[in-house]
């Protein structure tokens, strides 16, 4: 099939980033399994704004995964470029830990119930509003984002997490 002039139905090209609802970016970064290498790719953001909020290690006898969230994720996107590392961007859901015994429970619930399947979670070192707060990869980010909402969670954004790392005027890139 062939586009041309008069065809009616143009496709609709936008892309994830120019989403409107509340998300985090995650970095997956792949990095060889030897000494000095995390250390290596933290210290890329010294001296920068943007700080790690929330890191995840899976390690095996080649290499590491390294998942992590930056509070500021277009300045972190450019440093990782710079240094040349093999990386890949996801977008995850930020949720406020619900104050009840089992905060978990009610977030994992939700999400049972409308059959969306928790993939990654980890928890956020910052704590907006004083709270602590997880960062969930799902199957099906709309329908989590819904149900989270209509459960009267409260979901955080990137904004959220600039907000709350201390000393961020303190440093420019």
């Amino acid at each position: 099939m062939s586009l041309s002039d008069d065809y009616d139905d143009p496709t609709d090209c936008s892309t994830m980033r120019g989403r409107d609802y509340p998300a985090i970016t995650q970095f997956t970064v792949f990095l060889e399994n030897r000494v000095g290498q995390l250390l290596e790719l933290v210290r890329r953001f010294e001296g920068s704004r943007c700080r790690i909020v929330a890191i995840n290690i899976h390690d095996s006898t080649e290499c590491s995964i390294v998942r992590f969230v930056l509070s500021h994720p277009e300045l972190g996107r450019e440093i990782l470029e710079r240094a040349g590392v093999a990386m890949i961007e996801s977008d995850l859901i930020g949720v406020i830990l619900p104050t009840t015994p089992q905060p978990l429970l009610r977030i994992c619930t939700a999400l049972l119930q409308v059959e969306v399947n928790l993939v990654q979670a980890y928890p956020l070192m910052v704590r907006p509003g004083g709270k602590s707060a997880v960062a969930l990869m799902v199957d099906n980010i709309d329908l989590a984002i819904h149900t989270l909402k209509a459960k009267n969670l409260t979901l955080i954004s990137e904004d959220d997490l600039v907000d709350w790392v201390e000393g961020e005027e303190d440093y420019e890139m």
